[in-house]
């Protein structure tokens, strides 16, 4: 991370970071300074060198100002990958706004939820959006960020509205603005999670710790800039004076592609992403040279172990998998060593990262192998939801919402969603164990296990698969698996067959969508 530089403009950098912190205003200010001639961003219109992202970025923050908005005031941002998402994460902190940031995938009535409940003054959003944003900007100061033609219609663009304003440096505002990112939402209604900026680059260095990220190198982050995963790329890579290359939409061979292309030393992906470059034929990427990719890093969803495998056998032993969560950040990181040793494994803390697991009064769960609550502590508070709900915490630590067991290696294994687990007969079961080991049966492309109530036992497994192939296996083949490998009490009743699970845009698979009738 350290490098000669030029001593003025070192000193000149430290003072930026003096006035404005370690937030993304001031990583970018500073960045400005040291190197402003670097390569900051390369997107679908071209790229950007960070002395100009922090022009525009100036600009668009005076003009935000003059169109009323300023500190403590909710900017929405409804935007895909791309140079204007991030310079308005850069301009609304220069002016101490907050950002809610939504996801691509809502519907038009959970953008109006989501926004009633956070109240906005002002919508950012791509003109692809219109529609789906139609009621909720409806009293609100609204903004087209990737304009689909020229920009002439009522709502103006974001190169508009900084037409002709001053790029020269703002002062920091009173209190900095926050960035609100809703969770996934998988069973339930989105909330917005709120997190203290990180007072030191500790808790980053952790994680550099263990995931061997280049400076100065070049980052493709393909998962969206509104995940915490994406979010936590874009930080990182500005940490590290790095090129991130974003595009708009994903496809699985465009991606390595482009990241072949622009010489990416790592690749984010969130797992579903990872499986569709893995199904590509091997025909797909020649005289693709990926030869420069060091890390891919994974997280935002599980990561089957099977998975993790074909993907080193493909890539090569450049898989980094994080497991943590928009509440809790990072609790733990799998890397190669482990991921072939023991496939599945959600990996070891980092340096300066607790994890603990306790039981359901609240006690110590230290055997080897036994299933408890999964409880994490970084020095990356999180300051609550934004409707005044907080997770739970012991000892200081907070709940990840996941269960798991630690094996003798000291390596952690999710075990499924602590309010997943169901009770069938007087048996916990965790669904996430069935659904690994469906995935594992060479047919089955994916899989997804939910509880559903049952007049006898209380609850039961009902299983939604899909068959990598024809002919496929049938229920019964599947259900005999489960009952040989792991208990009979544990079998899904039933096992529907389906083209596809719903997802959201991260890939976590959208559960209150699966039938439970």
């Amino acid at each position: 991370m350290v490098q000669p530089e030029n001593p003025l403009r070192v000193l000149r950098s430290v003072d930026v970071l003096r006035r404005w912190g370690t937030s993304i205003a001031g990583g970018y200010a500073s960045a400005a300074v040291r190197r402003p001639n670097a390569t900051a961003l390369i997107d679908d219109e071209g790229s950007l060198t960070y002395a100009e992202l922090d022009r525009r970025a100036n600009a668009l923050a005076r003009g935000l100002a003059a169109a009323g908005i300023g500190a403590g005031d909710g900017i929405a941002v409804l935007c895909r990958n791309h140079r204007y998402f991030v310079e308005v994460t850069i301009a609304a902190d220069r002016i101490g706004a907050d950002l809610i940031f939504l996801n691509t995938m809502f519907a038009a009535p959970q953008v109006s939820e989501v926004c009633d409940h956070e109240r906005p003054v002002a919508i950012v959003y791509d003109e692809e959006f219109s529609e789906t944003v139609a009621a909720a900007s409806e009293g609100r100061t609204a903004f087209i960020a990737w304009a689909d033609g020229p920009g002439s219609g009522p709502t103006p663009t974001l190169d508009q509205l900084r037409t002709g304003r001053s790029t020269d440096p703002l002062d920091p505002p009173p209190s900095p603005g926050r960035i609100i990112i809703l969770t996934s939402g998988t069973t339930g209604t989105p909330k917005g999670a709120q997190r203290e900026q990180p007072s030191s680059l500790a808790p980053a260095a952790s994680l550099l710790d263990v995931i061997p990220l280049r400076a100065r190198g070049v980052t493709l982050i393909a998962p969206p800039l509104f995940h915490s995963w994406g979010m936590a790329h874009l930080s990182l890579a500005l940490m590290l004076g790095s090129t991130i290359v974003l595009q708009r939409g994903f496809d699985p061979k465009q991606s390595l592609i482009t990241a072949a292309r622009h010489g990416a030393g790592a690749l984010v992906v969130v797992p579903v992403m990872l499986a569709r470059m893995v199904e590509l034929p091997a025909d797909a990427l020649l005289g693709v040279d990926l030869s420069r990719l060091k890390v891919i890093a994974a997280s935002g969803s599980a990561l089957p172990g099977e998975l993790a495998l074909r993907a080193m056998d493909r890539f090569g032993d450049t898989l980094y998998n994080l497991y943590g969560s928009t509440e809790v950040a990072w609790a733990t990181v799998a890397g190669p060593a482990d991921l072939r040793a023991a496939p599945g494994t959600a990996g070891r803390p980092p340096r300066g990262t607790a994890v603990r697991l306790f039981d359901d009064q609240d006690r110590p769960v230290t055997e080897v192998g036994v299933t408890g609550r999964i409880f994490v502590g970084n020095g990356l508070g999180f300051e609550g939801y934004t409707g005044g709900q907080t997770k739970q915490q012991i000892a200081g630590l907070m709940s990840a919402g996941d269960v798991g067991h630690f094996d003798a290696e000291g390596r952690l294994f999710i075990d499924g969603r602590d309010d997943e687990m169901i009770v069938s007969g007087g048996e916990n079961v965790f669904p996430r164990e069935v659904e690994d080991l469906l995935s594992d049966h060479p047919g089955v492309s994916e899989a997804a296990v939910i509880g559903v109530v049952d007049a006898q036992w209380g609850q039961r497994l009902r299983a939604f698969v899909v068959v990598s192939g024809e002919p496929g296996p049938d229920e019964a083949e599947l259900q005999e698996l489960v009952r040989v490998q792991l208990a009979r009490y544990k079998v899904p009743r039933e096992v529907f067959f389906i083209e596809q699970l719903p997802r959201n845009a991260t890939g976590k698979v959208l559960r209150r969508e699966l039938d439970g009738n």
